[in-house]
């Protein structure tokens, strides 16, 4: 059973108003009075733990089947637990939940609700665990649906990305390094960079994902149980591999929420990456794209503006991530074992990140799909910066069979020539690259056209359109 996040109704039920039922009671004769009112702020968690609610529920479940199966509590306690945690779900999705700040969190709101429907039955369900056992498993539940999400949208981005490669698989354009046109390539060869640095990113969320599947139910307080509970069964219940196999470090470990956070700051760098570079691609000095109305937005005062707002958001919105993660390794940077309350903060980070991530994605994926290459400007462009000097470069060292160090001193002469003279090499006269070169040939200018020059990239990996082809339906047999 994969308990799957919902979006969660306000708080407080329709009127989405928390309510507080006064002194705060959970610890029985300990306690005499209840907690200062900015104890009772920050101690509690509802107002962002509620988010795990079908995760809590399910985890209950799952330790409800167990403990009747074990003969730990009996059928009609347990069948009452049951139909009360199913009560309560249905509450909750249907907004008439009352969430309680005095109760500190979803675990103890559950279990209070339960306790008003189905009477002193509810208090059997605690027996053999513990609210750390509990939120260790409720989190890890919740960050694996978020994995899954995460993982399949970032699937529909490359699907995207492969489409446009394929379409322009033929385009040319500059390729840059430094920011300086470099070499030809091709728009369909530029879009494979990232199909691939996605696909990393998901190998990542499924290496994560792997770490995390193992369940920390059971491991009670931190030290396990007295009673005869079967870890197997609730672990195979709630769909993990297996159950953690020390309780202290069942209680303590965030480690699943750190693997994630950072797997998910580079996918927010990946997207960064690519959102600048379509806000480049937008701008006047390029023209590179255009983006239709959906993906773009005006100026108040200038008339003419069309703004990438989505991408130069989503740019921004990598900052928040990258924050994220760097939030939660300092909370656990100093932490003791096991238990502490400052683990506490580990939820809204982990929220915030993977809801931005969802939001990120699946806005580029609407911007890489309505995207329009400009194949007039692309080919424009590479009339600039002498992109096909490596290629003559070559052809003295393939023909006439030159070190490659003299072939770039040669060909740097002639590239100062066609630049003091404001032209392209193959704009310069056969006599006048024969002064640096007495062995250059009319062939030479086989290899100076641009269309020449990235066809003729046909190592593995390459820029050839036919390469290009042939990764686009390999990467689709490896990621789609």
């Amino acid at each position: 059973m994969n308990a799957k996040t919902q979006k969660l109704p306000a708080p407080g039920g329709p009127t989405g108003a928390p309510e507080s039922d006064g002194a705060n009671s959970m610890w029985g004769g300990r306690f005499a009075a209840g907690p200062a009112e900015a104890m009772e702020q920050i101690n509690a968690s509802i107002g962002f733990d509620r988010r795990l609610y079908a995760q809590d529920i399910a985890g209950s479940k799952a330790h409800c089947a167990m403990l009747v199966h074990q003969r730990i509590i009996s059928q009609e306690d347990g069948a009452a637990i049951l139909g009360g945690l199913d009560a309560i779900l249905k509450e909750i999705e249907a907004g008439s939940f009352v969430f309680k700040t005095s109760l500190e969190d979803i675990h103890m709101n559950v279990e209070a609700r339960l306790a008003e429907l189905i009477g002193d039955a509810a208090g059997r369900l605690h027996t053999a665990r513990s609210r750390n056992d509990q939120v260790a498993t409720d989190v890890r539940l919740w960050t694996r649906d978020a994995v899954d999400r995460l993982e399949a949208s970032l699937r529909d981005l490359q699907a995207v990305l492969l489409d446009q490669a394929e379409a322009e698989a033929d385009t040319v354009m500059p390729g840059y390094t430094h920011l300086q046109a470099a070499q030809p390539v091709t728009f369909g060869h530029h879009m494979l960079a990232y199909v691939e640095m996605l696909g990393r990113d998901r190998g990542r969320l499924q290496d994560c994902r792997r770490r995390m599947n193992e369940s920390p139910l059971g491991a009670a307080a931190l030290a396990g149980t007295s009673f005869d509970i079967d870890r197997d069964a609730t672990a195979a219940t709630l769909g993990f591999d297996r159950p953690m196999a020390n309780s202290i470090d069942a209680v303590s470990d965030r480690d699943y929420a750190l693997e994630f956070l950072a797997a998910g700051a580079i996918v927010a760098l990946h997207l960064s990456r690519l959102a600048e570079e379509i806000v480049l691609w937008c701008s006047a000095g390029f023209r590179f794209v255009t983006l239709s109305d959906a993906f773009t937005t005006g100026s108040s005062i200038m008339p003419q503006k069309r703004n990438p707002d989505a991408a130069e958001l989503i740019r921004g919105k990598a900052g928040r991530v990258i924050g994220a993660l760097a939030s939660l390794l300092i909370v656990m940077k100093g932490l003791p074992l096991s238990y502490g309350k400052d683990m506490q903060e580990d939820k809204e980070p982990l929220f915030d990140a993977a809801d931005t991530l969802q939001l990120c994605v699946t806005a580029m994926t609407g911007m890489i799909a309505d995207m329009k290459a400009n194949r007039t400007a692309l080919k424009a462009a590479t009339a600039h910066g002498f992109l096909t000097a490596t290629d003559l470069a070559d052809w003295l060292v393939r023909v006439l069979g030159m070190p490659f160090r003299q072939a770039h001193h040669v060909t740097g002469s002639i590239v100062k020539l066609a630049e003091d003279r404001g032209c392209g090499l193959e704009q310069l006269p056969l006599s006048e690259m024969q002064a640096f070169e007495a062995g250059i040939t009319e062939d030479i200018f086989s290899v100076l056209s641009v269309e020449n020059a990235v066809a003729s990239r046909l190592s593995s990996g390459g820029t050839a359109p036919e390469r290009v082809r042939e990764a686009v339906a390999a990467a689709k047999e490896r990621f789609l």
